[in-house]
Formats: structure tokens, C-alpha cells, sequence
């Protein structure tokens, strides 16, 4: 089983940058895709952003030119770059890996961007 932990929330000011983090532990050999999730106050959880195992990304049209998702094999970790942060960012951000057909999701980060 994979085990996903977020890190790097916290609160910006309208126009800064974060740099979210997710550490996969576990049996992450079979993971397909790593992926970022969003949930605003009363609202669905939405994708922002995906990474395939070969490197091939997919944003949400609300963060495409503004955030950057990565991963690094080595670290078993994957990154949501995110610049130019406006209040409706403001969310808890959820990290989520797809194995073997399931979806295992982190406990999420909180992200509040000041206006």
C-alpha cells in the first residue's frame, strides 16, 4: 500500500508563489500516475494537475501558465510549482496516486492566498 504525505501549504499573499510537496512511501512500483486535487470551502474536490510515470503532464485550465507539476524518481516525491497565486487558489490541496486501478489520496495541505 502507498502512503502519500503533503508539505508546503501555507499563507501567501495574491501574486506569490508556494511549492507543494508529496512524498510516495510504500510499494510505489505500480504507481501509474501522481496527481494534484483541489477543495474549496462548500466546493468539489477538482483536478489541477497530473503527471503520467513518463513524464507527461495535464493542468486544469485555471492554473495552466501559472503552476508546474513535477516529480523526481529518486525522492519518490512530486511537486505543484505554483506562481502567480490568486485568492480563489485558496484550497486544500490534495495529492493523489493511481495504482493498480485505485486512487489513494494524502491527507491534504492547506493553501489561503491573501488579496
Amino acid at each position: 500500500q502507498v502512503q502519500l504525505v503533503e508539505s508546503g501549504g501555507g499563507l501567501v499573499q495574491a501574486g506569490g508563489s508556494l511549492r507543494l510537496s508529496c512524498v510516495a512511501s510504500g510499494s510505489i512500483f505500480s504507481i501509474n500516475t501522481m496527481a494534484w486535487y483541489r477543495q474549496a470551502p462548500g466546493k468539489q474536490r477538482d483536478l489541477v494537475a497530473g503527471i503520467f510515470r513518463g513524464g507527461s503532464t495535464y493542468y486544469a485550465d485555471s492554473v495552466k501558465g501559472r503552476f508546474t507539476i513535477s516529480r523526481d524518481n529518486a525522492k519518490n516525491t512530486v511537486y505543484l510549482q505554483m506562481n502567480s497565486l490568486k485568492p480563489e487558489d485558496t484550497a486544500v490541496y490534495y495529492c493523489k496516486a493511481t495504482q493498480d486501478g485505485s486512487s489513494i489520496w494524502g491527507q491534504g495541505t492547506q493553501v489561503t492566498v491573501s488579496s
